[in-house]
Formats: structure tokens, sequence, C-alpha cells
């Protein structure tokens, strides 16, 4: 079984959720860089999105795959840092990083958000 880290993720400094990120190099770097804030677009009507540019995080199994709502990934392409919060069936490049435990619904109503992420103590 691999070790999974619990994180905070904070939106607008007000809604909590939490998510078990996995043990792979892309969270590996995005947990040595926290807490952090960063500024996260809604887009496509399914996730939120914020985009370092390509090869701002670095992956160690990125590839074409499916995904499930409440997924934390990161795309490549674009160096994307996604909250996926409604399915529409599509798969694509990426690098799961975790999954959030709960409700995602409520993305749906936010145009951008300033999210924080921070190892769960």
């Amino acid at each position: 079984m691999s070790k999974k880290t619990l994180v905070k993720i904070t939106i607008n400094g007000k809604q909590t959720i939490n998510a078990q990120f996995e043990d792979n190099a892309t969270t590996r770097e995005l947990i040595s860089r926290m807490p952090f804030t960063i500024e996260m677009d809604n887009l496509y009507s399914r996730e939120m999105c914020h985009r370092y540019g390509r090869g701002g995080l670095p992956t160690d199994d990125a590839r074409d795959r499916d995904y499930q709502v409440g997924d934390i990934s990161y795309w490549p392409p674009m160096g994307s840092l996604v909250i996926l919060y409604q399915q529409n069936g599509e798969a694509f490049e990426q690098q799961p990083i975790g999954h959030v435990d709960g409700d995602v619904s409520f993305f749906s109503k936010l145009g951008s958000a300033q999210v924080s992420f921070a190892v769960k103590q």
C-alpha cells in the first residue's frame, strides 16, 4: 500500500475540504511547497485549474486515463493543477495527485478562487 498524505484545502479563506495525496514525484514537489495559496479558475464546467506552465511540476506516471469526480491531477501539456468537480467522460493525459474526501460540486458555482493547500497536522 502506498503512503498517502492528508492535505487541507481552503477555498477563499472560508470553505475547507480534505484530500489524500498519493506518493509520487508531483505530490512530493507540491508538498515541499506547502503551505501555499494559488488562484484557480473554473474551466470547462468540470474543473478548477491553476496553470504553472509546461514543466512547472515533475511527473513520473503521466499518461492518458479517466478521472473520478473529486480527483486532483496535473495536466503536463500546460502544467495545470486541477481539481475535477464534474464528470464529462473524457480521458486525458494526467499525473494523479490525490482525491478530495467529500462533495466538490460547490466549485461549479465559483468563477475563480483563492485556494490554499497545507499538510494537515
